[in-house]
């Protein structure tokens, strides 16, 4: 009976040990949310930015925009002391995506404006990633040459590979393109935000996405955050 009794009372500590443990993990876990993830008292928006980061600090590359295509290229080759000249033109499909990198934001360069509840996000550019070229799916347009030897067709097709990714690479990376860029990632940028604003309770709140090249002195502090963010850039473009 008493190495019953024994027994019981052991198991019963035992039991009551663990609740007490599972118990205070909880607190010192929900405690812990707490800290990070509940807004303070704090009016000037440096909890809230805080938070923002904190909730950043695990996202890295955010994929913003893709550009496809097809790219035509050809290349030339001369042989037997320029008496076998060849070319070769060649289509293939391509594709680049743009990303922006949230790892890179730091509580310096989010602001929120609490008058108007508006998150400001001073983001990294926008970066191109190395064109990809679909060789599998690559179409032989025309090949001239009175002869053209294995050793030939194999430097063609290696320069048209060349030329096709460097004319790729050059156009993901015009003003236009990385313009049309930099409008898709401000969209997706402002997406991404919204939704450590929504934990926060802050779901009606708007967010103003700005890139590097449009943060001038004049600019920055004229930017207007009582009206839709694309209503004010549009306008400091105009200007």
């Amino acid at each position: 009976m008493d190495g019953k009794l024994s027994n019981s009372v052991f198991r019963g500590v035992v039991i009551a040990f663990l609740a007490l443990s599972a118990g205070l993990l909880a607190w010192l876990v929900w405690s812990n949310y707490q800290e990070r993830y509940t807004v303070t008292q704090e009016d000037n928006g440096t909890s809230i930015t805080r938070l923002v980061s904190a909730k950043m600090s695990g996202v890295s590359q955010l994929k913003v925009a893709t550009l496809n295509g097809t790219v035509q290229a050809n290349a030339q080759d001369v042989r037997g002391f320029g008496l076998l000249k060849s070319e070769q033109i060649v289509k293939m499909p391509y594709s680049v995506g743009y990303y922006v990198d949230l790892s890179k934001l730091s509580e310096g360069d989010l602001e929120w404006v609490p008058d108007t509840r508006t998150l400001i996000v001073d983001a990294p550019d926008v970066t191109v990633e190395k064109p990809n070229i679909d060789e599998g799916a690559r179409s032989l347009v025309r090949t001239d040459g009175l002869i053209v030897t294995r050793e030939a067709a194999e430097a063609l097709s290696k320069r048209t590979s060349a030329g096709a990714s460097g004319k790729v690479a050059r156009e993901a990376q015009s003003p236009e393109r990385m313009a049309q860029a930099r409008e898709a990632a401000r969209s997706v940028v402002a997406r991404t935000m919204r939704l450590p604003l929504d934990t926060l309770g802050y779901g009606d709140a708007r967010v103003v996405v700005t890139f590097p090249q449009e943060r001038r002195d004049a600019a920055r502090d004229a930017v207007d955050v009582s009206r839709r963010p694309e209503d004010v850039y549009r306008e400091a473009k105009q200007r």
